[in-house]
């Protein structure tokens, strides 16, 4: 119980005591819309102790969230003056309302204007001109980070980028490449090659992943591939400390290369070193299906079992030696040799470039420093503190599915953890501490699954209903066998030793997978999800926002609420036309999902859309009828015309609900709905729901407006 409702209970008793007792009030009939006034009291008392307890704090990244995502989502590109004198007005406010209770509703106005101020100030101080039509030409360039590598190509991102032999030059600070896999490169290392650099693709449907926004708040101007004549030109220097650190990385991936193949090569490199690339398709699909997608994914789960294995471990060492543990203090002594072994983890797990590695190793850091000092390290009020030190570091990173994901999760997790608990017996037999294990891994998985809900249903489209199970199954290998034999297989490779560690930690993650394809075949059909709008992710957030805030039982009352909130306002409508704005599909919805009536069902975009919406898509259509001008469908509902010859417009304009053209369309065409050239350069993939009351097709592009910064704007 919380010290604040300790002090109310306290004080109510002892009034209760001291009045006389009165006979009870007549009772009242109470009108059907009522509200009981027991029920407006406690939320009252509830937001008094949260005020008293100063948890208005922990709001402060979700005010900054807001600001973020209103930024976003206007429609032009505002003033830097205008949003200056914003944050300015609000400072003011709340200078002036220092000495009253207001001040708390008036730092959080403040706080949700310096997050709209964020992405501006970032891109200013990290962004870069979007490369807006296809350059070719030799270059040289510096390798700022390996991306990702396989036997067949790596992807690196490079940057000073040199225009050689009559190349134009680019106005790009960096430029993510496709290059071959020999010579190997490392950070600091400049090459050349004959490249082709293109734009950066926008979202393949309104509402996805942005990967211009990404592109170009992470610097990254255009994507490209080297066609010929690659070579090293200069190795980088040995000084550097991020050469030395991927080096290191490359070194320890090779190890576990030697040792392991298949599968438990391609994990343990994702768990030791964060590199995932070796993946294939079919493990992640099996690990998604039975949730366990966040295993080879470095975050909190592995930094708390390496730091806190490392913690316990030198502290039962120091513990057993009489001579250290009356002279030193053995528990901070522990604590800052899990911290350093957190940041070493982090470094080796692709330092500041993994962001939820970088967000879990500030936590870790909170935890331990409580523990230095003295105090208690699992809070809302240290969550809320990296909250915002990395929305303020990365703000981009907010509108990432990792970073919402492991919020939410531990957002819950410690909200739980406040909550008020039965003390457990000190001694417990070995069943009794098994069984507690198991259910509080079953808890931890059932709590951290429900708060990730929403948001992975919103980003993958997919749920992991039996994720509970395969967790419970897998958190003991991952705990006892997999993660800490890497780490003994890592403090082993200097001997040259590591052989027998590996191979124990390839077992294990054998046996996580057997579990993960078990668990997904029983989830099989049981994973589809309706899909959801962004305004399911404004309910969730809020939801999350007073889960956090109040404490008690009544913060359940949020979340509670969300669901029916979602089910009436978050529910995405399923398109009936998708046109493609790089490519020539044209997809048309039908009974068994949707049907192609120009393009080709193997192109990126339709594999994109089918990964979606969980719909097949069929090359062929039903009613469609095709000629040198052009192609007509119908459906029962409405007519769709693509243009192919400018001498189908005579015949289609005005006679089909829908002209699709990917070139100028003559004035003289109406009557129709027009979607041509200039709408798809300007506004990307085109989504379309007949309106059958207005017998007119509601048109939604993927890009809402090209005057954003991030945005390729069409030439």
């Amino acid at each position: 119980m919380q010290q604040g409702d300790s002090l109310e209970t306290d004080r109510l008793a002892a009034r209760a005591v001291a009045l006389p007792l009165m006979p009870a009030p007549p009772t009242v009939p109470r009108r059907p819309f009522d509200v009981p006034v027991t029920r407006l009291s406690s939320l009252q008392s509830a937001l008094s102790t949260a005020i008293a307890g100063r948890r208005v704090f922990v709001l402060l990244p979700f005010a900054m969230i807001l600001g973020l995502a209103g930024y976003v989502q206007l429609p032009e590109e505002p003033s830097p003056l205008a949003l200056g004198g914003l944050v300015l007005l609000a400072l003011g406010l709340l200078g002036a309302l220092r000495r009253s209770m207001q001040v708390l509703w008036a730092g959080l106005l403040t706080a949700a204007l310096l997050g709209a101020c964020l992405l501006p100030i970032h891109g200013w101080l990290f962004g870069t001109p979007m490369l807006a039509w296809p350059a070719y030409g030799l270059f040289e360039a510096r390798v700022d980070e390996i991306v990702s590598a396989t036997d067949g190509d790596r992807r690196v991102i490079v940057t000073a980028l040199l225009p050689l032999d009559g190349t134009r030059a680019v106005p790009i600070r960096k430029a993510r490449l496709t290059v071959p896999p020999q010579p190997p490169l490392a950070p600091g290392d400049i090459i050349r090659a004959r490249m082709r650099l293109a734009p950066v693709p926008g979202p393949i449907l309104p509402g996805a992943f942005d990967g211009q926004f990404h592109a170009y708040f992470a610097g990254v101007g255009a994507y490209g591939s080297a066609t010929s004549d690659f070579a090293l030109v200069q190795a980088g220097s040995s000084y550097d400390l991020l050469r030395g650190v991927e080096l290191l990385r490359m070194g320890i991936g090779q190890r576990i290369d030697a040792q392991l193949d298949g599968v438990s090569a391609a994990i343990g490199r994702a768990m030791v070193v964060g590199d995932q690339s070796a993946i294939s398709d079919e493990t992640r699909y099996f690990m998604a299906q039975s949730g366990l997608a966040h295993i080879y994914s470095i975050s909190g789960l592995h930094l708390s079992i390496v730091a806190g294995g490392i913690f316990w471990l030198l502290r039962w060492l120091l513990a057993a030696v009489p001579a250290t543990t009356g002279r030193l203090p053995v528990k901070r002594v522990a604590a800052v040799a899990g911290l350093l072994a957190a940041m070493g983890y982090m470094l080796l797990a692709g330092g500041l470039a993994n962001v939820p590695a970088l967000r879990s190793a500030m936590m870790l850091g909170l935890i331990f420093g409580a523990v230095l000092a003295g105090r208690q390290a699992l809070t809302m009020r240290n969550v809320a503190i990296v909250a915002v030190v990395i929305i303020a570091i990365d703000p981009a990173s907010v509108f990432r599915a990792s970073f919402q994901l492991s919020f939410a999760a531990v957002v819950a997790l410690i909200g739980v953890y406040e909550m008020p608990r039965q003390s457990l017996p000190v001694l417990r037999s070995w069943p009794g501490r098994l069984w507690d294990t198991v259910w509080a891994t079953a808890l931890t998985s059932l709590i951290a699954g429900a708060a990730t809900l929403l948001f992975s249903a919103y980003h993958f489209q997919q749920t992991a209903p039996l994720g509970v199970i395969s967790n419970v199954l897998v958190l003991p290998v991952v705990g006892l066998i997999i993660m800490p034999f890497a780490v003994l297989s890592v403090l082993a490779m200097p001997l040259g030793i590591e052989a027998p560690f590996l191979l124990m930690m390839g077992w294990g993650i054998d046996r996580m997978v057997d579990v993960a394809t078990l668990v997904a075949g029983w989830s099989e059909n049981w994973t589809g999800n309706p899909l959801l709008t962004g305004w399911a992710l404004l309910i969730g957030l809020v939801a999350l926002g007073w889960f956090a805030f109040f404490p008690g039982r009544l913060r359940f009352l949020g979340p509670a609420a969300a669901l029916p909130l979602v089910l009436i306002a978050g529910l995405e409508a399923r398109p009936d036309v998708l046109v493609a704005d790089s490519t020539q599909a044209v997809a048309v919805r039908t009974q068994d999902g949707m049907g192609l009536i120009s393009g080709s069902a193997n192109s990126f975009v339709v594999q994109a859309w089918i990964d979606h919406y969980q719909w097949d898509i069929t090359e062929g259509f039903a009613d469609l009828g095709c000629d040198s001008l052009g192609c007509i469908a119908h459906t029962p509902d409405f007519s769709i015309a693509v243009v192919k010859n400018t001498a189908a417009f005579v015949d289609d304009c005005g006679a089909v609900d829908l002209v699709i053209a990917r070139m100028d369309v003559p004035r003289f065409c109406s009557g129709s709905q027009i979607i041509d050239a200039d709408t798809l350069a300007r506004g990307g993939v085109q989504w379309l729901a007949w309106d059958r009351a207005a017998a007119r097709f509601i048109i939604r592009a993927a890009i809402p407006s090209i005057t954003r910064p991030w945005r390729v704007v069409p030439r």
